[in-house]
């Protein structure tokens, strides 16, 4: 009898396996003490962006990376934007290939747009595109679903149209979420080649509004924490020369570029959150995991944490086409740790060592 039970067993064992794998792929886990026997588990992301900018980059950087993000069985991998060089056209085929790349993560892939695809496409060298006209090409060919990218999709939270690119999903007691917010100042009116107000300013009050019904949603579940993510560097205070406008953190100031509202209702919805808040962002190609924002007494916000992913440095190689892995323990204390990994594929400051030691 036992001979024809074990196999019996296993038959019945993998059956539920598969049927939870299937409810996973269609839907992202809910947090909060919902009575999820793994709501508390520890798990661990994947962070990349402003890649590939070059040839090399899109035929090794980037392939290696997936490759290793795939190798670390990870719970989602997310891309902060920018999938070109803003000195390179914006065609439909630098869609198509990005999609390609997500889409060979083994892990749900995610994705927020950065300036690069759309907003300095009008430039001459990106081809003299209405800058608009690709965003609603991102939107209708890259984000026109509600699910993730990746061989494994999980179902997200999308904002109604237009603003698709806003997405939301929880894993176990963390939250997550895309914010459209790109450099060259959001498409309002600072440094870009052509401006637009009329554009710029609905989306930053639609991305004010999800950012705060994250937060809403992240209580109201009981979220151990939240993790966003966008392109822009915003410039967070006074000591950040990497990326202007460099900011006095009492005023935000200034306050009539297109980052400064953003800032002001992430600064108090963190205050008011309480528990650990993570932003995840690329833009100035500047890899660190740091503290910059500050109250307007000049307080610094322990439970904010700022992760710059690696980005194109010399554009002419696989140099710092690297990535991020955060381990996430809804348990612990800050939630996220943050770990830089070298892709020892990509190494070209220091090669590994010939006997492959140190790997």
């Amino acid at each position: 009898m036992r001979k024809h039970l074990l196999p019996l067993l296993a038959a019945l064992l993998a059956a539920a396996a598969t049927t939870s794998f299937a409810i996973a792929d269609q839907s992202g886990s809910r947090g909060g003490d919902d009575g999820n026997e793994h709501a508390n588990s520890a798990y661990s992301i994947g962070l990349w962006g402003d890649l590939p900018y070059n040839a090399d980059q899109q035929t090794r950087g980037v392939p290696n990376i997936i490759a290793d993000m795939n190798a670390q069985k990870l719970a989602f991998i997310a891309h902060d934007g920018d999938i070109k060089s803003g000195s390179t056209r914006c065609d439909d085929p630098v869609y198509t290939q990005a999609v390609g790349y997500f889409n060979s993560s083994q892990a749900p892939a995610m994705y927020t747009p950065g300036d690069n695809e759309w907003t300095d496409c009008d430039r001459p060298s990106n081809g003299g595109y209405d800058s608009r006209e690709r965003l609603q090409h991102i939107r209708e060919t890259m984000l026109n679903t509600p699910y993730s990218f990746g061989q494994h999709r999980i179902r997200l939270q999308v904002q109604e149209a237009p603003y698709v690119e806003n997405r939301r999903w929880e894993i176990g007691r963390v939250t997550y979420a895309t914010l459209h917010v790109v450099g060259s100042d959001n498409d309002c009116e600072g440094d870009t080649t052509f401006g637009h107000p009329d554009e710029c300013r609905p989306r930053e009050a639609a991305t004010i509004q999800w950012m705060r019904d994250t937060f809403a949603q992240a209580k109201s579940h009981g979220s151990a924490a939240v993790m966003f993510f966008m392109q822009a560097n915003p410039g967070w205070d006074m000591d950040d020369p990497n990326r202007a406008p460099v900011r006095d953190p009492k005023t935000l100031a200034p306050t009539t570029d297109g980052f400064s509202k953003t800032l002001q209702a992430l600064r108090e919805e963190t205050i008011a959150f309480r528990r650990p808040v993570a932003m995840v962002h690329g833009d100035s190609h500047y890899p660190r995991v740091d503290k910059p924002f500050q109250d307007s007494q000049g307080r610094r916000l322990e439970n904010f944490t700022r992760v710059e992913t690696f980005g194109d440095h010399a554009e002419n190689s696989t140099n710092d086409a690297q990535w991020v892995k955060v381990n996430v323990d809804p348990r612990s204390r800050e939630v996220f740790a943050f770990q830089p990994q070298i892709v020892p594929a990509n190494r070209v400051a220091v090669p590994p060592p010939a006997d492959g030691q140190g790997r």
